[in-house]
């Protein structure tokens, strides 16, 4: 094994002693290193053809450069092979139950002189360490996609005034091919959220198994190390996506590294390429963004002969989950009280809703979308609606009713007249005489419920002839009616149309000569 490298200092401290003229017998004693290690560096330094005034400007990094990589041997032919298959073996190793030993004894097969696995795992992590320090976790194919919002803003210009407004970045990246996603929002609340997560997406055409994202309100509302509180609207919307959300945990910088690396990336493949452009609207800031996102997806990644988009094509797309058939529909959220009747209000429009009748006086929860109502008591749903945005109007499932409720429910004045019919012509004729006459609708029918009820008491041919009775004596209610089968006057011939039923005593009725 070759021996550790000096540091940086010891190196410029012996070519400063070189320079003063010491001697290397001098310079090995001073500075308590080896006479052959000494040679290598001051070979190194010959080598350069750079002066000692040069070599000082230069800093660590470079100084490592020129005299430690520079003075190391030369790669074996092994290793130089091994080296240019890690690419494609990095790739292999993101696919699903792909593992080290396997892609080693693959490569062993097909170089059967090659390194052995000890080694051919110190120089994959080594490479990998390399060629993506940031990219330390491992990420599996069609596992997360980590989202967050860029610290600087880009803006939109008004075309009138020139004011600028500042528009938020919604970045988002997908753990095993790192294909990328950014979107100018109008701010970080939870609709433009979840939009831009949705068309994040549809951008990756599938779902991953799931969301990452930082513990913002509009996805956390209370963070926690173990179990955070997570938004229900975020994760009503998960849901209908059927993935799941992990919050990156607060204070642990790997849980988010690949995503905060994406909006680095984004501030110089994107943000530097579109600057200079006066953009009016969301619409060709996000147009200007896409072609950049395209450019950037597009290129070869660092060390590697392949792109994200390309990684994304061949390993991940495929895995992914299946989008459902319909977008998600942001769903609002409100608590109320129902109420006597049987209802709930949504304050929203202040329409109401009917819910069955034992959650009378329960509190519920409303969940509603541009196209639906949907109730909830105890994270149970107990009804669901079309969303009427007609104020102070009712939509009731009748279901929702108790018997007797449903049953006033469904009275119509077709209802009446339809069973009025299948008694007979004239009693038909003489119900819609009633309907017509009453001031209020719902006292009409209770006459008429009464009337038609006799024929359970009577039958319906002594029914009839009542209704052919008052219909001559042009008295439209419940209580003629009544009197003239209690009286059995529907058993006597009809009176001449000169006669006048005599009509009952009553305190509310005045009389013939109240208009005298």
């Amino acid at each position: 094994m070759a021996n550790k490298p000096i540091s940086m200092s010891k190196i410029r401290q012996i070519l400063q002693l070189h320079s003063q003229g010491r001697s290397k017998l001098q310079i090995a004693h001073q500075t308590g290193i080896s006479r052959n290690t000494l040679k290598k560096y001051l070979r190194a330094f010959t080598d350069s053809r750079l002066t000692f005034e040069q070599i000082t400007t230069l800093s660590d990094k470079d100084l490592e450069e020129l005299f430690v990589k520079g003075a190391e041997k030369p790669l074996s032919e092994k290793l130089q092979t091994l080296l240019a298959l890690f690419p494609t073996l990095d790739k292999e190793l993101k696919k699903k139950g792909a593992t080290r030993q396997a892609l080693w004894e693959r490569y062993r097969t097909e170089h059967p002189d090659g390194l052995g696995l000890s080694q051919f795992k110190h120089y994959l992590s080594a490479w990998k360490a390399q060629t993506s320090p940031t990219m330390r976790m491992e990420h599996k194919v069609g596992d997360k996609l980590f989202v967050d919002f860029a610290g600087d803003k880009l803006h939109i210009v008004d075309e009138g005034t020139g004011e600028l407004t500042a528009v938020e970045v919604f970045v988002a990246i997908l753990g095993a091919s790192q294909l990328t996603y950014v979107e100018a929002v109008m701010t970080q609340g939870k609709e433009d959220f979840i939009a831009a997560c949705e068309n994040a997406l549809h951008y990756c055409g599938g779902v991953p198994q799931a969301i990452v994202p930082d513990n913002l309100k509009s996805a956390v509302t209370k963070s926690s190390k173990y179990e955070p509180t997570l938004n229900e609207t975020f994760l009503d919307f998960a849901q209908h996506y059927a993935t799941c959300i992990l919050p990156a945990r607060s204070y642990r910088p790997r849980d988010k590294a690949l995503v905060e690396n994406a909006v680095k990336l984004s501030y110089s493949r994107i943000y530097a390429r579109i600057s200079g452009g006066d953009y009016h609207n969301l619409s060709s800031l996000n147009t200007a963004i896409r072609e950049a996102l395209e450019a950037h997806n597009n290129a070869l990644l660092k060390g590697r002969n392949y792109s994200r988009r390309g990684q994304f094509e061949e390993v991940e797309r495929a895995v992914l989950m299946p989008l459902p058939p319909l977008r998600y529909e942001l769903k609002k959220c409100l608590y109320a009280t129902v109420a006597k009747n049987g209802h709930v209000a949504l304050s929203a429009d202040k329409h109401y809703y009917s819910v069955p009748y034992r959650y009378i006086g329960k509190k519920v929860k409303l969940l509603f979308s541009r196209h639906s109502v949907e109730i909830f008591y105890n994270y149970q749903r107990i009804a669901l609606h079309g969303r009427v945005k007609v104020p102070y109007h009712y939509t009731t499932d009748k279901e929702h009713l108790a018997s007797t409720h449903r049953f006033v429910a469904e009275w119509t004045p077709q209802k009446f007249i339809a069973w009025a019919e299948s008694i007979h012509p004239d009693v038909k004729l003489y119900i819609q005489e009633v309907l017509q006459r009453k001031q209020h609708p719902e006292q009409a029918y209770k006459s008429c419920i009464g009337i038609l009820s006799f024929i359970k008491k009577v039958g319906g041919e002594r029914l009839i002839n009542a209704c052919r009775r008052a219909l001559s004596f042009e008295a439209y209610n419940y209580k003629t009616i009544q009197l003239i089968l209690e009286k059995e006057l529907d058993k006597k011939e009809a009176p001449a149309q000169t006669d006048q039923l005599k009509m009952p005593l009553h305190d509310n009725i005045r009389g013939g000569n109240y208009y005298q």
